[in-house]
């Protein structure tokens, strides 16, 4: 009984998506893994599960701190020239499949507006990224922030981190 061939498209089901999705996580973060120690290259990989959980992976002896920054650091047009390139070979990969895929123009201009969204919503995290950015390099220098609005920001995400470890104190204080 061998593997069957499945068609490139979204799951209905939503046992069967979350089962698929199970399965082919352990794939690609073992893929992830592989290439990041074969490699010697930079990963940084964010899943988000059918049910909203997500699951980031971070190249062997890597900080995602370190990966963000120096994504951070690569020029505008660099990033469009990646994103545009990966795009091509994902284009060819689904051209040479053998998976039935029949472009129409409704689903010609679907892809159109999928495409203007994804590339709104990179736009997004590209803002997103460059705030983070800021924020870690910040806190690597901490007399160098003049911005008071900042300054409480660190000051709320310090008073929230010692508060984890407090619970964590006492919730493995009260374990033993």
């Amino acid at each position: 009984m061998g593997r069957r061939k499945l068609k490139i498209q979204r799951l209905e089901s939503i046992k069967a998506r979350q089962a698929t999705y199970s399965k082919r996580k352990t794939g690609i973060l073992k893929k992830a893994k592989e290439i990041s120690i074969l490699c010697d290259v930079d990963v940084a990989l964010l899943l988000f599960s059918p049910t909203d959980k997500p699951t980031l992976f971070v190249g062997q002896e890597k900080r995602l701190s370190d990966v963000l920054e120096r994504l951070s650091k690569s020029p505008y047009e660099e990033i469009e020239e990646r994103r545009a390139y990966t795009m091509q070979i994902l284009k060819k990969i689904y051209a040479n499949s053998e998976s039935e895929f029949v472009q129409n123009s409704s689903s010609q201009n679907a892809s159109d507006n999928a495409q203007k969204a994804h590339e709104e919503q990179l736009r997004e995290l590209k803002e997103k990224l460059a705030e983070k950015s800021k924020i870690l390099r910040d806190w690597k220098d901490p007399s160098n922030v003049e911005d008071l609005a900042q300054i409480k920001l660190m000051e709320e995400h310090l008073i929230s981190s010692l508060n984890g470890i407090r619970n964590k104190k006492g919730n493995e204080g009260t374990e033993t």
